[in-house]
């Protein structure tokens, strides 16, 4: 298995309203230690009615930093140009937050960069895919990529992706469905997990 780390600096800072940029150069555990300090203090962050834009830098950062945490199998095809990809399906509710929040951003020797689709296609080569829903739903999309090693992340729980985003007490959290990690091949930290709002156990 081969895990991704990559190099840490906290993009998207400013528009999380954090006063300070962590970097982290000095080996694998000093990076996943400040990545999980970017998460907590993510956590932190409060997301008041109507404020769309906070909430939506917010999924942003969340997106590419949960990378640390996933193992992909040795098998997941490497994808064009080596390229990490973070891919959003359907409508983008990010824009340019999130290619800001990536700019420079690496997963071990492979730069992120963000691919848009109108629907799911397996053979793009993302990592990452934010199932944002519209020409495809959510549900079918997971559907699409089942057995894929891909990390799936959608609004809500229960909607069938590994991660799901919700807001609690003006928070932006996260669940996590071990059962549909396990189906795509993928590992979960327990740091991440322990991070979660909710983990739905692997079925038996």
């Amino acid at each position: 298995m081969w895990a991704a780390r990559p190099t840490f600096a906290c993009a998207g800072a400013s528009d999380l309203g954090f006063e300070t940029v962590f970097r982290a150069r000095a080996g694998p555990w000093t990076r996943t230690v400040a990545t999980a300090l970017a998460m907590t203090l993510a956590l932190a962050a409060p997301v008041r009615a109507g404020d769309g834009s906070l909430e939506a830098a917010i999924k942003a950062v969340y997106l590419y930093k949960f990378a640390p945490f996933v193992e992909w199998p040795e098998t997941a095809p490497a994808a064009e140009g080596g390229s990490f990809f973070v891919c959003i399906v359907g409508s983008d509710p990010f824009g340019a937050l999130l290619d800001r929040a990536v700019a420079g951003q690496r997963v071990g020797d492979r730069p992120i960069a963000v691919r848009r689709l109108e629907t799911v296609q397996k053979a793009a080569g993302c990592r990452i895919m934010y199932l944002a829903g519209s020409a495809q739903s959510v549900a079918e999309a997971v559907k699409a990529v089942k057995g894929a090693p891909i990390l799936t992340v959608a609004e809500g729980q229960g909607a069938g992706a590994v991660i799901g985003f919700v807001v609690r007490d003006q928070r932006v959290r996260f669940v996590i469905d071990i059962h549909a990690a396990a189906d795509n091949n993928l590992k979960i930290s327990s740091k991440l997990l322990s991070l979660a709002l909710d983990v739905q156990p692997r079925k038996p």
